[in-house]
Parts: C-alpha cells; structure tokens; sequence
C-alpha cells in the first residue's frame, strides 16, 4: 500500500509505516506523477484534488485533516470511486476560543460588555453552534442563519438579512460553496448597522474582498481570499489578522489528524481506527464566564501579537502559519 501525505499534516509520522510505503511532500507541491500510484493521499486545503492531480492514478481514498473540502472535486472523485472524507467538527473549540478572543479585543477597544450588544452568527455547523451557545451564555443578544439548516431542520433560523441588521457583530462560519462565495457583497455589507464588526474565520472567498475594503466597518480576519497572496490594503484596516490559524489548536491539529487516519484505517483494513496522538491530552470543554474568559483568552490566543506579526511579514503568511505553535484548548 502507499500513501501520499502532506508533510505539514502534524503527529503523522510513523503513524502508518508499519503497515505502508508513506511519501512526505509540501501540499502545494503534491503532483499528478507522485500520486499516479498511490492508494491514498491525506491532505490539507493546500492540495487541489482535481482531475488534473488524479486522472490516471490508482488513488481510492482522499482523506483531508480539514473541515473544508472545497479543495477536493467532489463530483470528479464521486464519478471515478474515489472516497472522500474530512475532519468535520475537528477544531471546532479552536475556532471558538479565536472568536472569543476577537470579541473580548473589541470589547476591550470599544467599551461594551455584551450585554449591550447583537451578535449574528451565518452558518449554524459545528462551529457556529458553539459559538452561539457561549456567546449566550456570556450575555449576548444572538442572531443566528443558516438556510440549508432551516429549509431541513425548521429551527427558527433567521435569513440571512434578518440577521445582517440585527448585529452589532457578524460572525461568518460557514463552508465554501456556490451559494456561499461571495455571500457578504457591497449590497449585504451596505445593510449591516454602521459600526458593525465583520468577522470571518470560514472561508476568504465568503466575503468579497473590494465590498469589505469599501464598506467602512471594522473587520476581524483570519481568511483571506487568494491566500496566501493577500490583499495588503485589506490587510492594513483590519482590527486584527491572522494568517488562517483561527482552528490551529493543538487539540483541533490532534483531532483532525485522527480523523484522517481513522478514516484511512477503515478504508483499508488497517488496525487504527481508534487512533488518537499520545502525547496530545483530548479537549475538556467546560462553561466560562466573560469575565473569566477576557482576563485569560490573550494567555492562550493573543490576536494583537498575531496582528503586528502578519502585518509586519505578510509575504511570510505561509511560513508563519506552517510555524504557528498550536494553542491549548481550555474551555
């Protein structure tokens, strides 16, 4: 058996050497000559799993340690029996803990407890239903949209300008799709409040990049589109940026890692489908108060250093976010 792998994809090594021929390349790098005889690749969102890549390979599985597949052709794969699976959900608490950190910087920059304040949340997944749940839990009014959602579910969502106008902050965490790319647009931007702080973590093509430039509101960015050649305009308004790190704890990296593996294990009859890093402790989630939480977050995610870093080096984005020392998950 060989596996092509992402050389970037943490605790990895040595994990499937006992049981196959494993080849190690930067992501980027990965190439329709090196894949033509692999059985499996495991992947990051670096990786474009397209026809170009795979047509003519023996590849059967493409697992990626991401929770966005927007990388993969998931029709090409469906028509050539190709399995795809991701790390739904894997850094989920990652996330939350980063959107916890931009709402207590504001805060802290404008003087609000959020009690006095809307957040809105677009997109209802693993994420944005964690988030909504702690943002009430510290007193916020809370917006919440997801249509694919309601239209199976009848949850009670709101639409989506519902809550473009309620929220006195907007929080994107929804994936990369044709309905999706580009959803925040100079005409959904226009009719948020004035002040309004735009914040995404999803993906960059969510928003569109000129529309955000122009709108006049505070953002928060971790994505960007046409990474990692980022817009440096863009980059210089942003309250705070990162270089697509907002899911980089160590817990998240562990359990998207296992996932991948797991997945592989049981495609192939291998003896790891409970397998999970050892030296990795498993997230604990607890409850956290506001006060709690915005006298510890910048211990463990300190945007404003990830701000001066990104925005002194942007041309490093790619190394800074391959060098990223992982976070602990603490709530």
């Amino acid at each position: 058996m060989k596996i092509i792998a992402d050389e970037a994809i943490p605790f990895l090594k040595g994990v499937f050497e006992p049981f196959a021929s494993v080849s190690y390349l930067p992501g980027r790098e990965i190439s329709p000559e090196q894949v033509r005889e692999a059985d499996a690749l495991i992947v990051r969102t670096r990786t474009r799993c397209d026809e170009r890549l795979l047509a003519g390979s023996s590849v059967r599985m493409i697992a990626t340690a991401t929770i966005g597949f927007d990388h993969i052709d998931s029709d090409y794969c469906r028509q050539q029996g190709i399995a795809v699976e991701t790390a739904a959900g894997c850094n989920a608490r990652g996330v939350l803990q980063y959107i916890a950190a931009a709402l207590a910087g504001v805060s802290r920059r404008e003087g609000w407890h959020p009690s006095e304040k809307t957040l809105g949340i677009v997109g209802a997944g693993h994420v944005g239903s964690l988030v909504e749940s702690y943002a009430r839990s510290w007193g916020f009014r809370t917006v919440v949209c997801d249509p694919p959602r309601e239209e199976r579910e009848h949850c009670g969502f709101r639409s989506l300008e519902e809550t473009v106008r309620a929220a006195d902050l907007l929080t994107f965490h929804t994936p990369l799709d044709p309905t999706t790319r580009r959803m925040a647009d100079r005409r959904l931007l226009a009719a948020t409040k004035p002040g309004c702080t735009i914040i995404n973590s999803s993906r960059g093509e969510v928003i569109d990049t000129e529309a955000l430039r122009g709108c006049g509101r505070p953002y928060i960015l971790d994505v960007w589109e046409h990474e990692p050649d980022i817009d440096p305009g863009l980059l210089a308004g942003a309250l705070f940026a990162s270089p697509h790190i907002a899911g980089y704890s160590l817990q998240g990296k562990a359990n998207a890692t296992a996932l991948a593996v797991r997945a592989v294990a049981r495609r192939f009859g291998l003896p790891l489908t409970e397998w999970f890093p050892a030296a990795v402790a498993p997230s604990r989630p607890r409850p956290v108060g506001w006060e709690e939480m915005t006298e510890t977050i910048d211990r463990y995610c300190d945007l404003e250093a990830e701000s001066r870093r990104l925005k002194s080096a942007p041309e490093q984005f790619e190394a800074i976010r391959n060098k990223y020392a992982y976070r602990e998950e603490y709530f």
